[in-house]
């Protein structure tokens, strides 16, 4: 079996470290600790502090796409497939993280980066490919009123975000489970 390399080695602590004590907090000394790895490793595998941390956001993406693929697939219906994304960052909320549930980690990213950071721009991206694929779900239901999906998923999404972050308050995922029962009421009302 092959070693992990260096970078990938980096990204994982780097990951952990951000997640857990903020990007800012975290310092290049305490990744390549974690990581085992010596200080020019670092710079050998990424230019720049900010490219780690563009990486680590595209990373965090990925991970909740791979959740909402996995949902997505059980889903027998347009309905289910709305509460698809819902399920999927109920377990993002429930993953075994080292501290404990902080919040969403895109969104506790962007609130550390400035005003046109391209990490706030991923984050940004990843927010709005959610609402993106609830339009899409919504449209299934409401095929000749785009409009009214488009709201309708628009609200879907703030409902989403607004649980996620009471979450991360909370330190657990009940809100969310709380929320996908509302979107479930809604869904029924339509």
């Amino acid at each position: 079996m092959d070693k992990e390399s260096a970078h990938d080695r980096l990204l994982a602590a780097a990951a952990v470290l951000f997640y857990n004590d903020g990007i800012a907090a975290t310092g290049i000394d305490a990744i390549v600790k974690r990581a085992g790895v010596a200080k020019k490793s670092l710079y050998n595998n990424f230019a720049s502090k900010a490219e780690l941390v563009s990486e680590y956001l595209l990373i965090r993406h990925a991970e909740w796409l791979a959740l909402y693929a996995e949902r997505v697939k059980q889903a027998t219906d347009a309905k289910s497939r709305v509460l698809s994304v819902f399920k999927a960052y109920a377990d993002h909320a429930e993953h075994a993280y080292e501290r404990g549930f902080r919040g969403c980690g895109l969104l506790n990213a962007a609130a550390e980066l400035p005003a046109g950071d391209l990490g706030r721009q991923a984050v940004r991206a990843h927010k709005e490919e959610v609402e993106s694929l609830l339009r899409k779900h919504m449209e299934e239901l409401l095929p000749k009123d785009h409009a009214r999906a488009a709201a309708v998923a628009q609200h879907m999404a703030f409902l989403l975000e607004g649980a996620i972050v009471r979450a991360g308050l909370e330190g657990k995922s009940d809100c969310v489970h709380q929320a996908t029962s509302l979107a479930a009421m809604i869904l029924e009302g339509l």
